[in-house]
């Protein structure tokens, strides 16, 4: 077992280099099934659900060639099942895209129903919709979704119920070789959709309207191979503007697209960080007292729900009374409960959090129920007076590349300790 022990109440100062986007990796590697050639993917995470996202494609059949830690070549011209492996697919919520994939080039697929951080009900009702529409039969059952069709895809017009980033990007996978031209309604618009769509066009595709409500996808005969850089991930950078945030001090944050940022920038700037804007990456800097403010979590361009429990961290440090809404997922407030043991004062309320500042947190033991809220409690222990144990970190590292060495180099008292099952850590220390 291994855990983060975290030596909290210390400024944070100097550079850190975000890495790509765990989100658009996630759904370009799947992406790389629809290409007739090989695909070189550049700025790839080395993150836990990239690796079980390269093994799933591995076990299908594709050459997956690493060429350097974040660099990949993939070629799926030698596929030798449709159906995914059901315990590897289940780790990981992106599975889902392999559907599409797979659908859009070979027909066929088999892949379990996906995993991933617990947020409540997620339904794939708007995926399996979409599948139909372009003519291919879908059905659920002992854990699998199968869908089939016969020959290829027939484009169509497909609004989605609600604004699916998943059901989106899934779509846009099967309509990419479908006969004729598919029109996406009510589509999302998060950077990794552009980042995405921007692949499959320089693979050869034609698509337009990505990063607006409307998606319009041409249907092409093949997609040939060439090479492809992931953009920075934008939660990854949010992240570290909290963590500057919360602990005060100054950080340079690089290899970032700023305006992807604007939501995020523009709340923390409320908080009291001074945040300065440059081509490729932002300074966050914050010496005063941090001041109260709303958040509503929205899609994108609205403030991510994925930088949601960061930022109550955050507020709960802060000067007054805070109010947090979610309005993404049901069950994102499991971290709550988790906060409060380091002396937080937060009630939950539906899906909005009260968020009552406090002079400061207290170190103490606290598990990662997801990626995000161990995030987040990471920079609870950051900002925290003590010492913080995070357990169950494996959540944390699904998707942030080197989290311990970057916080390091900035300044942190963190450290990743190995511990034998049934060992606490007073004895282990």
């Amino acid at each position: 077992m291994t855990k983060y022990v975290i030596d909290g109440g210390y400024g944070l100062s100097g550079e850190v280099t975000i890495s790509g986007a765990k989100n658009a990796a996630v759904a370009i590697i799947p992406a790389a099934l629809l290409v007739d050639g090989t695909c070189r993917i550049e700025n790839v995470p080395e993150i836990r659900d990239v690796t079980l996202m390269l093994d799933l494609l591995r076990n299908l059949g594709a050459d997956v060639r690493l060429i350097n830690r974040n660099c990949v070549e993939i070629n799926a011209s030698k596929i030798r099942t449709t159906k995914a492996d059901y315990d590897m697919a289940r780790m990981i919520r992106a599975s889902y895209y392999l559907i599409g994939a797979l659908l859009g080039r070979f027909g066929s697929a088999q892949v379990s129903l996906p995993g991933g951080c617990n947020l409540g009900d997620r339904p794939i009702d708007q995926h399996t919709k979409a599948f139909k529409l372009l003519g291919a039969n879908v059905d659920v059952q002992n854990g699998y979704v199968f869908a089939d069709c016969v020959g290829r895809l027939r484009a169509a017009p497909v609004y989605l119920d609600v604004v699916s980033v998943g059901a989106t990007i899934n779509t846009v996978l099967a309509a990419v070789l479908a006969d004729g031209l598919t029109v996406i309604e009510n589509a999302a618009k998060e950077p990794h959709i552009v980042d995405l769509a921007n692949f499959l066009n320089s693979m050869g595709a034609n698509i337009s309207g990505a990063g607006t409500d409307v998606i319009k996808v041409r249907g092409v005969k093949r997609l040939e191979g060439g090479a492809y850089t992931i953009i920075p991930d934008q939660i990854e950078a949010g992240t570290y503007m909290a963590a500057a945030c919360a602990c005060g001090g100054e950080v340079l944050i690089k290899n970032v697209i700023p305006k992807h940022l604007d939501c995020i920038t523009a709340k923390l700037a409320e908080m009291g960080a001074e945040i300065t804007e440059y081509d490729d990456a932002l300074l966050v800097k914050r010496t005063a007292p941090l001041s109260k403010t709303n958040i509503k979590t929205l899609p994108y361009p609205g403030f991510p729900t994925d930088m949601q429990p960061q930022a109550t961290v955050v507020l709960s440090i802060a000067e007054g009374m805070s109010l947090v809404t979610e309005g993404v997922w049901d069950n994102r407030y499991r971290y709550v409960e988790e906060l409060r043991r380091m002396g937080a004062k937060i009630q939950v309320d539906g899906k909005t959090a009260i968020v009552e500042g406090v002079e400061r947190l207290m170190g103490a033991p606290v598990r990662a129920c997801d990626l995000r809220a161990g995030a987040a409690l990471v920079i609870a222990g950051l900002a925290a007076s003590g010492t913080t144990e995070v357990e169950d970190i494996s959540h944390i590292e699904r998707g942030y590349e080197h989290i311990v060495e970057k916080l390091q180099a900035i300044g942190a008292h963190i450290r990743r300790v190995d511990v034998p099952d049934g060992t606490t850590f007073a004895k282990a220390q």
